[in-house]
């Protein structure tokens, strides 16, 4: 605490204390809202390089889609199994000796590859009680097979 002691010999003393207990709440109270939010600040400032929503000028040109953007090609991660939409076709790869049928799944990517050799795009949806490393592996049977713009569909596989 502050103690200010005003020195004068009058016989009785002036005590004027500050209490700082009150401000000291204050601060830490601040001082942790600052820090949660700007945690949140952090997270919600990923950047998804050429944005849809940025800043668009007159003289930039409008983003191109990918080659073959409109043929739809999925891979959805279930507990039974692989899931690989092309299209309005729906190939299901179901589960080896209760592991995943990598293998049968690069095969069947590659043949999508042989079909439309321009196009790069998949998109990887996982189930909620599926590991995150079958996720992983997924893209990386993606990547093998050819398609390097991998994007993760939230909310699951339908």
């Amino acid at each position: 605490m502050a103690h200010i002691d005003s020195g004068d010999s009058s016989g009785r003393k002036k005590n004027i204390e500050l209490n700082l207990v009150p401000f000291i709440d204050l601060m830490s109270v601040l001082i942790t809202f600052l820090l949660i939010t700007a945690v949140w600040t952090q997270v919600s400032m990923i950047q998804i390089g050429s944005s849809l929503y940025g800043k668009k000028s007159d003289t930039q040109p409008a983003p191109t889609p990918p080659p073959n953007a409109d043929v739809v090609l999925k891979v959805d991660v279930k507990e039974a199994g692989y899931v690989l939409t092309v299209g309005r076709q729906i190939i299901s790869l179901p589960m080896v000796n209760e592991q995943f049928d990598e293998a049968g799944l690069v095969a069947q990517l590659q043949r999508v590859k042989q079909l439309y050799p321009e196009k790069v795009d998949a998109v990887v949806s996982v189930a909620d009680a599926i590991p995150y490393e079958q996720l992983i592996k997924a893209m990386d049977n993606c990547l093998t097979a050819g398609f390097s713009a991998i994007s993760v569909a939230t909310g699951g596989p339908n």
